[in-house]
């Protein structure tokens, strides 16, 4: 599935049921992430959706208005395949206009400032670079 420029991305409904199941399913620090950083527009004031359809994947989070992704890669990501798997994810999510960050699961448990630090300054980058409507609600913080 491809974005068009009508739909910035396409939302695969054949996802939603896997999607659900993870959202429910969360791993520690995808749960930090989400507590702590993304959930109820703590993040300038962003809607974050978290293990979100998006073109053939599932982002583990995802903000529409900014096309930014966030993936929290566990120990799974260090293996050959996976990793591969991670690159075609990327590549394909890139060539869709998305930003991807990527954060290990150690980075979020030990350092979710430093995380948290990593996007707002990304946050500030496409802000720069991507007229977008100012934050009228949530967490006005830069």
């Amino acid at each position: 599935m491809k974005a068009d420029e009508t739909n910035n991305y396409t939302y695969n409904k054949k996802l939603q049921p896997f999607a659900n199941r993870l959202r429910k399913e969360m791993t520690k620090a995808e749960a930090c992430l989400w507590k702590y950083v993304l959930r109820a527009r703590q993040m300038k004031g962003y809607q974050f959706r978290r293990q979100r359809p998006v073109l053939n994947y599932i982002a583990d989070f995802m903000c529409k208005e900014l096309k930014l992704v966030i993936e929290v890669d566990g120990s799974t990501h260090q293996w050959e395949e996976t990793a591969v798997k991670d690159l075609k994810k990327e590549k394909d999510l890139i060539e869709a206009r998305f930003k991807v960050l990527r954060f290990t699961d150690e980075e979020v448990l030990r350092h979710i400032e430093g995380v948290r630090d990593s996007i707002v300054l990304t946050i500030q980058e496409i802000e720069k670079s991507t007229p977008l409507i100012p934050r009228q609600r949530g967490n006005v913080e830069q």
